[in-house]
């Protein structure tokens, strides 16, 4: 049901489904002639490969896929299944916008992401934030997640620019308490290339202890990256800052599946992903892990590249993704999507989220 993936780095030809070298040699007799040299060799291999993997994904007909489908769903298998959702007009926007493409959990920006100023949250604005969650019945405490601002780098060595990155980290984590939200997700940040990691790792978790100081519940969620200059491509790294934090009931994991396959982590079957979380639970602890990125990869296995794709297209599969869906260990978390939605038009999310609670109900 689901296609394997090869690498076309691998000479795994022969062994690719549908005769991809017969396939291969009529791609190059047909378009290549007696005199039209122009078919690049290696550009056809591409295209028998992406025809192998890039499987239309369909919706089940027999599963109610609507927000109080799903939300049965959720509440008898313990799966919250949602997607980073726009707050465009006030983070109140978010929890309609979540409901819209029958999400059970949901992430946003509290500001906008690249920018350093934003206006105070009004009370008008955090009362119909909680009334929205309450009218939809939404668990806003346990499964709404909103992710850090990208400006934000923690491991910066730089006493001042840090100084402005915290300021900024303390203000969206305040936004979360005035909120009533108790996880927030963020990049733990990079030594830009100027210190260890061991010094970033240190600033971080100082900075991480002072914002805990200033704020009241909220717990910090540290997010694995994909890149090796970045603080969090090693489970020992995230483990190291874990360590030092002081409040340790205020501190946790998610775990993005595009950047664990791109620093080397092999989440493509349910053998290998089942490997990966005995070494999380070994390095760091199931109890840290407090949410899921969903995210197929366009970047290679262990290629440092974080480029998000959409389920079924890229280099992960959707065995990683039905691994999830049916393993307790992601049980009472938010499993937040972050594939490519190019036209915002909320298919995209509302389709994939369909296909992972398919996956769940086809396995019972």
């Amino acid at each position: 049901y689901y296609p394997k993936i090869y690498s076309i780095e691998c000479n795994n030809w022969d062994k690719m489904p549908n005769s991809p070298k017969k396939s291969l040699k009529k791609v190059i007799k047909e378009e290549k002639g007696e005199k039209n040299q122009s078919r690049n060799l290696k550009q056809a291999k591409l295209e028998v490969f992406s025809s192998n993997i890039k499987t239309e994904l369909k919706v089940r007909d027999d599963v109610c896929h609507t927000y109080e489908g799903h939300k049965e769903l959720a509440e008898k298998y313990r799966k919250f299944v949602g997607a980073h959702v726009s707050a465009s007009g006030g983070v109140d926007k978010s929890v309609n916008n979540s409901m819209n493409i029958a999400g059970m959990a949901f992430s946003m920006f509290l500001k906008p992401s690249r920018g350093w100023n934003a206006p105070p949250l009004k009370q008008q604005t955090i009362d119909l934030f909680k009334k929205n969650c309450e009218t939809n019945k939404i668990e806003y405490c346990k499964f709404c997640i909103p992710h850090g601002s990208y400006l934000i780098n923690l491991g910066n060595p730089d006493e001042e620019k840090r100084s402005k990155m915290y300021g900024a980290f303390e203000d969206e984590l305040k936004r979360c308490d005035a909120l009533g939200i108790k996880l927030y997700n963020f990049h733990p940040g990079s030594t830009v290339g100027q210190c260890s990691k061991e010094e970033s790792i240190q600033f971080i978790s100082d900075c991480i202890n002072k914002a805990h100081e200033q704020t009241k519940s909220v717990i910090t969620v540290l997010e694995n990256c994909a890149e090796s200059k970045c603080v969090g491509y090693r489970f020992k790294e995230l483990s190291e800052i874990i360590e030092r934090v002081k409040d340790k009931s205020r501190i946790g994991v998610c775990l993005d599946t595009c950047h664990l396959f791109a620093a080397g982590y092999d989440v493509r079957t349910a053998e290998s992903f089942n490997k990966v979380m005995v070494e999380f639970e070994a390095v760091i602890g199931l109890k840290y892990l407090k949410a899921m990125h969903l995210n197929d990869s366009k970047g290679q296995f262990n290629s440092g590249l974080d480029r998000h794709e959409n389920l079924g297209k890229g280099n992960i599969g959707m065995e990683c993704f039905k691994f999830i869906m049916n393993d307790s260990r992601f049980n009472d978390i938010p499993l937040i999507l972050e594939t490519p939605d190019p036209n915002n038009d909320d298919k995209v999310y509302k389709k994939e989220i369909a296909i992972l609670y398919d996956m769940l109900v086809e396995n019972k």
